[in-house]
This record gives structure tokens, C-alpha cells and sequence, in this order.
């Protein structure tokens, strides 16, 4: 069955449907006949150009006539019973909304009922229609708050407009997005259990082993301000640390299957908190576990809490960042002979020959007190971290030792929409904006919206008619 007959039930019901829709059609082909005019001929430009200024008025027209004769019911109801108490209610009047939606505007003029037990009002029509509250309807605001967890939000409004022509501003962007963000909770934001399994699965069939999963921490620092009121002067802004993990597969090739993405400007607590719902919900003895980080002292602890059964990690670049600290002190600079010292080190290193590094280490005349305050703290980041550097039977077993992960995840969902020129974030508003991004780069996105919009859509509670 076409959808047509789907929306009106067949019959006499589609022809006049289908009347409804021709004379829309009708409508708006006057607005166009001009361009065919005195033997004109126009362009594909032209063409496209005329019909985009004009195609939002017959596809409202269309969409007014559809609703008019789907709902005809609820648009002329008389009585309705009272969602909170039962009560059977005459209707009080009829209240008229316009609706702007991607493909057009139109008004319905929908019956009010007010319940003087309950001193709460209600229009039936928009429960079963699913209107918004707001005039822009949810297809628009779902991809605008994406829009605008994209670009910065004057552009994406300026381009949004453009593309669609409906007409939106940045507040409306800043002001849905933050709307969007508030419901998205770490457990809609993250991937059930059945999708991760699934991946699991598609990655194991792929490969013919058991899969490699890799979980990766780190923080990445925020521009953040206070709270004020609009044009009230703010106070000093500071950098504010956004603690993240993303936990991923590694698949056929070497490729990356991302699992989920997850940051918010927080402490090491509700990190840990965090980290933990998302650990009950991977299937982990379906997996061999690599744990990825570097010697923040936060991260451990709670990376092994939730991931007990993981192999800790050492991010190798995060190592070779203080070897090669060590040689420009020791040695200076761009001389050769750093590069060359460092290189070896890495080299033993990268063969897990922690006792001749130490021992290299602790041989050296330091040249400066600088040069001896790195070798000191070289030697105990090395002990520190001991348990966790054996690169080569990591590699051999196939499992990374660098944390391109997460830094690249740092990179997609916080550094190029938070570290934008002149921004500075309200610690909620900046929260808001990473928990959408996650849930993009997680394929959560749907679903987040779609229980924004159920619970946006709840009867507004009235004290008083209006």
C-alpha cells in the first residue's frame, strides 16, 4: 500500500487527498508560471533558484492539507477527557499555531481544554500529531543542534538558512543545542549492549580471533568563564580539564571500530563513576583489553578498577616525549648526538630492555643541574611505569602502544569546536556541546534527540488559564 492510502485509508478517502494536493500544486504553479513567460528559457540555476523560493509554500500547503484530512477528528473535537484526572472536558476554544517545518510552514487552529481540578490546560491535536512546542518543529531542530555542534553558532545558523531557507538564528541554535545536550545522558550517549556486542561480533568474524579492545585516557583543557547575564561583564576565564576516554576495537587491518567516545569537563571521581557504567556494558571476557594512557597518576586506578582484566599500557609517543626532553638537556638541543642518544634509548625501550635503560641512566655525568633534574625524573617515570612497557610482545600480540585514540578523539569531539578562536565555555553549556559531539561520533545521535522530543513534549503544567 502506497503512503498515500496509508495516511487517509484507501478509497474516497485518497482521491480527496489527492484533490487537496493538486490544488496546492495548483497554487504554486501560479507563483512559478512567470519564469515560462514571453518565450523564456530559463536555466537549471534559474529553475532551482525559483524553486527553492517557493517550495516551502507548496509543500506546507501540501502538509496543511494532509494533516487537515488525517486529524479532521481531533481538529474539530468538541469534548476530550482530561489526561490527569479523567475528567470529560468541553473544549474552551481554539488556540492557532503555525508550524515551521524543513519543507515548509503552515497553521492549524487546534481545540484547547482546560481542567479546572487539575488547572491544567491541553491541546489533544499535538500528542497525537507530535507538535513541538516551539514554533520550529523537531525535523528542523534535530539538525540544527548537530549543525551547530559543528560550527560555531552564527555560521551554522547562517548556513543552515541558506541550504534549507528556513530562516533560524544563533540563539536559536545555541539555545536547542543546550536543550538537546541536557538529556543526553552518559547511558543514551553510549551504545547499549546489544549494539556493542554487534560490532564485537562483526569485528571477530572479520579477523577469525578473539578482538582486540582498546580503552584510552586522557584530559584535554577547555577555555572556560563563569556564569552572567547577558551583556553583564563576566569574570576571568580559566582552562578547565575535560577527562575523556574512548574505547574502540581494532579491526581487520588495523582499523578502527569505535565503541564510544566520552568527555566532560569533570573530576577524577565522576571520571571513574563514568568509565564504570560504560565497563558493564562490554562483554569483556569477549575481548582482550589493552588499557592506553600516560603517567597521569588520575587515569590508572580507575582504568583497572573498571578494565581489571586489561593489559596497562604505556603510551610509547608520552615516553618518548620525556627521552627526548632529557637529551636536548643533556646533550643540547638539535645537536646529533641527542637525537642519536634518545633514539637508542627509544630503540631499547621499544625491545622492553628496562634494566639497560636504567642502568644507562643512572651512569650519566649530568652537564647542568637542569640536565640532572631530568635524568632524575626520567629514571622515576621509567620505575613508575615499569609493569607497563613491554612493546614488543605487545606489538607481536596486536595490540597498539601508541594513544593516537584518544588524542584523535580529543581532536574530533573537543579541539575543533571548544578551542575555536575568542571561545570561552559556561562549564554546562561546554558539557552540553561534548555530550552531542560524542553521541555524533558514536552513532547515538537519534536516539538522543528522540527522547529530548518525548520529554519536550510533555503537557505544559498551567496554574492559572490564560
Amino acid at each position: 500500500m502506497g503512503l498515500p492510502a496509508i495516511l487517509f485509508g484507501g478509497g474516497s478517502s485518497v482521491e480527496e487527498a489527492r484533490t487537496l494536493a493538486h490544488n496546492a500544486l495548483d497554487m504554486w504553479f501560479d507563483q512559478v508560471a512567470s519564469i515560462f513567460e514571453n518565450g523564456q528559457q530559463p536555466t537549471i540555476s534559474e529553475l532551482s533558484r525559483r524553486f527553492g523560493e517557493t517550495r516551502g509554500d507548496l509543500m506546507g500547503a501540501v502538509m496543511q492539507a494532509m494533516v487537515e484530512k488525517t486529524y479532521h477528528h481531533l481538529l474539530h473535537q468538541e469534548h476530550a477527557p482530561c489526561p490527569w484526572c479523567g475528567q470529560v472536558l468541553k473544549r474552551k476554544r481554539s488556540d492557532r499555531k503555525k508550524l515551521s517545518t524543513l519543507h515548509g510552514e503552515f497553521s492549524l487552529d487546534r481545540p484547547y481544554f482546560f481542567c479546572l481540578t487539575c488547572k491544567r490546560g491541553f491541546h489533544p491535536l499535538d500528542e497525537a500529531l507530535g507538535i513541538a512546542p516551539e514554533r520550529h518543529q523537531y525535523d528542523i531542530q534535530e539538525k540544527a543542534a548537530k549543525a551547530a555542534s559543528v560550527m560555531p553558532f552564527e555560521e551554522s545558523a547562517e548556513q543552515f538558512s541558506s541550504m534549507t531557507g528556513v530562516e533560524i538564528g544563533d540563539h536559536f541554535q545555541h539555545d536547542t543545542l543546550n536543550a538537546v545536550g541536557e538529556v543526553a545522558t552518559l547511558e543514551l550517549v553510549i551504545p547499549d549492549r546489544e549494539e556493542i556486542e554487534r560490532r564485537i561480533d562483526e569485528v571477530a568474524k572479520a579477523t577469525g580471533s578473539k578482538p582486540v579492545l582498546v580503552v584510552g585516557a586522557d584530559g584535554a583543557h577547555m577555555p572556560t568563564r563563569p556564569k552572567a547575564e547577558r551583556n553583564k561583564k563576566r569574570g576571568p576565564g580559566q582552562w578547565k580539564e575535560a577527562k575523556g576516554f574512548r574505547i574502540y576495537l581494532v579491526g581487520e587491518d588495523g582499523r578502527t571500530i569505535q565503541i564510544a567516545s566520552w568527555h566532560q569537563i569533570q573530576d577524577a571521581e565522576a571520571f571513574r563513576a563514568d568509565l564504570a557504567l560504560v565497563a558493564e556494558r562490554i562483554p569483556q571476557d569477549r575481548v582482550r583489553i589493552a588499557l592506553l594512557a600516560d603517567g597521569a597518576e588520575w587515569l590508572w586506578p580507575s582504568m583497572v578498577a573498571c578494565f581489571p582484566t586489561g593489559r596497562q599500557i604505556l603510551d610509547f609517543y608520552h615516553c618518548a616525549e620525556h627521552v627526548h626532553g632529557t637529551a636536548k638537556e643533556q646533550f643540547v638541543e638539535g645537536t646529533l648526538k641527542a637525537q642519536q642518544w634518545a633514539e637508542a634509548v627509544l630503540s631499547l625501550l621499544s625491545l622492553s630492555e628496562m634494566d639497560d635503560v636504567l642502568s644507562i641512566l643512572r651512569k650519566m655525568s649530568p652537564r647542568s643541574p637542569d640536565a640532572a633534574e631530568k635524568i632524575r625524573k626520567l629514571i622515576g617515570y621509567l620505575e613508575k611505569n615499569r609493569e607497563r612497557i613491554h612493546y614488543e610482545t605487545d606489538r607481536e600480540d596486536g595490540y597498539p602502544i601508541g594513544s593516537g585514540g584518544i588524542e584523535s578523539s580529543h581532536k574530533f569531539v573537543c579541539h575543533t569546536r571548544m578551542k575555536r578562536s575568542g571561545a570561552w565555555w559556561v562549564k554546562e553549556s561546554g558539557n552540553s556541546m561534548l555530550r552531542i559531539r560524542c553521541a555524533v561520533a558514536n552513532g547515538t545521535y537519534e536516539r538522543v534527540f528522540e527522547r529530548y522530543a518525548a520529554q519536550s513534549r510533555q503537557p505544559f503544567l498551567r496554574l492559572v488559564d490564560k
